[in-house]
């Protein structure tokens, strides 16, 4: 194979491939950044090889973009992750099924479809070479969760007043709760609709047994309904040399944080 031929093989394969000082991501092999880590700085087509396949739950992406698959040579179901912190793989569908990595050059143009959700912003806090540190007081922690969700559910209302309470829009109601108890997670609206749903049936039938001929129809509520679960992140104002300086931990700080010489904190 003469060198024009081999020149252009390694052009085409280079189009996902960035150089090693430009990109890195670490993973977790447990959520919010916790227990053991692999930190990559290049492709790796094999993580079986490294230890690491199918353990990454959580992950950080401090230069670049990166490709994360779930087969080896990266094969199978493949995201693409911005720089950022990704507390949760799972959420995405990618969590503890991660077998290869690579990084994508800033040439490379990806589909909309092919990224992953918008991470949480993230600063590289590692201390540099030789680097002098201070302590700076805590000043103000604030626990910040995801956004509210949204629950919805089918009532059936009397249009006419006869004078009497309808029966379904009662088994709406209880049939919208019930719907929720059952449900959980993302199935918890599908849950709230099916059993707003079956409840405003059987009230209906309820109505109808009461008799009065009142027309009724279906009315969809909604509310919004704080989420769950534990903190997305921490926003944390710190003071050095009487300035307020502001940063994202994944946990909450104790009463004093590292930082250089300018304010800039340092794990």
């Amino acid at each position: 194979m003469n060198m024009k031929v081999i020149a252009g093989l390694v052009a085409a394969g280079a189009t996902l491939v960035a150089t090693q000082v430009a990109a890195e991501i670490v993973l977790y092999a447990q959520d919010n950044f916790g227990g053991r880590n692999f930190t990559a700085q290049r492709s790796y087509g094999d993580l079986s090889r490294h230890g690491f396949n199918d353990r990454a739950a959580s992950a950080i992406v401090y230069r670049e973009r990166w490709e994360v698959c779930e087969h080896a040579a990266y094969g199978g179901r493949c995201t693409v992750l911005r720089p950022g912190r990704y507390p949760n793989l799972a959420s995405m569908g990618i969590g503890n099924s991660i077998s290869s990595v690579r990084a994508v050059t800033r040439q490379s143009r990806v589909d909309d479809n092919r990224y992953a959700p918008p991470a949480y912003p993230v600063y590289d806090a590692r201390r540099r070479k030789n680097e002098k540190l201070f302590q700076a007081d805590v000043v103000a922690v604030r626990a910040v969760y995801g956004r509210p969700e949204q629950r919805c559910w089918v009532e059936r209302e009397r249009v006419a007043d006869s004078g009497q309470v309808g029966g379904a829009i009662l088994g709406g109601i209880l049939g919208g709760v019930l719907g929720h108890q059952v449900g959980s997670g993302r199935g918890n609206d599908l849950a709230t609709g099916i059993g707003a749903i079956a409840g405003a049936a059987i009230g209906s039938n309820v109505a109808r047994d009461q008799g009065g001929g009142a027309y009724t129809q279906d009315v969809r509520r909604c509310e919004r309904a704080p989420s769950g679960g534990r903190p997305e992140y921490f926003d944390v104002v710190y003071r050095f040399r009487g300035k307020e300086h502001r940063m994202q931990t994944a946990a909450p700080p104790g009463p004093t944080i590292r930082v250089n010489q300018r304010g800039e904190p340092r794990m």
